[in-house]
This record gives structure tokens, C-alpha cells and sequence, in this order.
């Protein structure tokens, strides 16, 4: 919620963008005595989305809801509003509420984005959600594109639920949730937001729905969209 999309720039198209040795973590994987043991990405049995230009299209118009608040427009929404005072905040919350709850009734699939869900749980990986949205309006939307059934209540994190992004508190309570390390993680998201919460929880960063990748230092993973990511998984693992 407020983020703000820089101008794509060229970059060549990387997937994986570096050679990544243990998932999260570049180059060579830690010694074979480490106690809790890395996978690779195409491995990993828990994987956390992103929701909002993730699994579905993005409609937010980020600068029109900036408008109706008499927010800054170089200012983070929720950021902004968790430093009002109550009654100030109050009322715009209760309207941003009301306009994502719009949003949510409308919302329509990223593309592959179902596809490679359902895939994950063919496969038993364990799947959580982490949006700055509204935990209501999450499972409302994951209702209406038709994945309600993949995820766990308990384990679709809103702004009320977690620290909202870039803070890594939502993969962290996650990874403490499952009883796995955070570095067993994989965070998918459209956003610097989301790779810079698995960067500080130590999860790999996958970033998918952009036809470039605009933050290469950012990125474990870069795809340009759920489908390719899911045609990358199937022919790094078997089914």
C-alpha cells in the first residue's frame, strides 16, 4: 500500500539473476555441518506470496488514494497514517478500508498466478500470504480468484497481523509458525517491497509480473510472470 513504481529500465532478463548456492543467499552453500540445512529455491517447501500485482492484476491507483487522504504524494500511505493521531486516522482508515473492500470484489488473477499455486499444492509445499492490505479483504480476495482453499487462515498475514512490509515481521512469524528457518522461505512479490522483506528475514526473493527486473540487487529469482516461474520450476524439479 503507497508504494511507488520507478521507470523500468532495460536489464537483460536473468532467472535466476545470480548464481544462488543455498536459497536466499549467494554463491557457494554453507558447510554440510551447518545444523539447519539450505535448499535450493526449486526446493523449498514453503513459499509466501504477495497478493496485490502478485497473484492478482494491480489496480491500486497509489496516487488517487493519496488524493482522497490529503496524503503527500512522496509519502507512504500506511506509514503516513500510522503517525496521525487516532481521530484523524480513524476516518481515513475506515475509507481506505471501505475502497480496498471495492477493489477486492473486482479482483481478477495475475496471469498463471492460479496455476502456479495450485501447482505448489499439488506438490504439499506449505503457503502463506504477506500483504499490506487487510486481512479480510486478503481472504475475500483470494475467494473471488478462486485460491481460498490453499491457504490456511492462520497463515494470510495483513497490515494488522504484521509489521506491513518491508519490515521482515510477517516472514519471521511465518518461518517461527511452520518451525523452519527464515532462510527455508521463499517470498514472491512485484515489488521492492516484498524483496526487501525476504532480504531481511534471510528468505529468497523471487520477483515476478514486470517485464524487466528493476532491482537486480534485490533479486534471488526473476521471472515475468507466474507462469514463467512455474515453467522454471518444472524443469528444475520433478513433479
Amino acid at each position: 500500500m503507497g508504494r511507488q513504481r520507478p521507470r523500468i529500465l532495460s536489464r537483460q532478463h536473468l532467472q535466476p539473476r545470480r548464481p544462488v548456492g543455498g536459497l536466499g543467499r549467494p554463491g557457494r552453500p554453507d558447510p554440510p555441518s551447518r545444523a539447519t540445512q539450505e535448499v535450493s529455491w526449486q526446493q523449498a517447501r514453503h513459499w509466501v506470496f504477495d497478493m496485490d500485482g502478485t497473484l492478482t492484476l494491480a489496480v491500486h491507483d497509489f496516487a488517487a488514494i493519496r488524493r482522497a487522504l490529503d496524503i503527500p504524494p512522496e509519502h507512504d500511505i500506511l506509514e503516513h497514517l500510522a503517525a496521525l493521531p487516532p481521530e484523524q486516522a480513524a476516518p481515513k482508515r475506515a475509507w481506505l478500508l471501505e475502497h480496498e473492500r471495492e477493489l477486492a470484489a473486482a479482483s481478477r488473477a495475475a496471469p498463471g498466478a492460479v496455476t502456479l499455486v495450485r501447482a505448489l499444492q499439488r506438490r504439499g509445499v506449505r503457503l502463506g500470504l504477506l500483504t499490506r492490505n487487510a486481512q479480510e479483504l486478503a481472504v475475500h480476495t483470494l475467494q473471488v480468484i478462486g485460491l481460498a482453499d490453499c491457504f490456511a487462515h492462520a497463515d494470510i498475514l495483513g497490515r494488522d497481523e504484521a509489521p506491513p512490509k518491508p519490515h521482515p515481521g510477517g516472514l519471521l512469524h511465518l518461518a517461527q509458525r511452520w518451525q523452519v528457518a527464515p532462510q527455508q522461505l521463499v517470498m514472491v512479490g512485484d515489488y521492492r517491497f516484498d524483496l526487501e522483506c525476504a532480504r531481511a528475514a534471510g528468505a529468497c526473493s523471487v520477483l515476478v509480473n514486470l517485464p524487466e527486473n528493476l532491482w537486480p540487487e534485490l533479486t534471488d529469482v526473476f521471472a515475468r510472470d507466474c507462469s514463467e516461474l512455474l515453467e522454471h520450476l518444472e524443469t528444475s524439479v520433478p513433479s
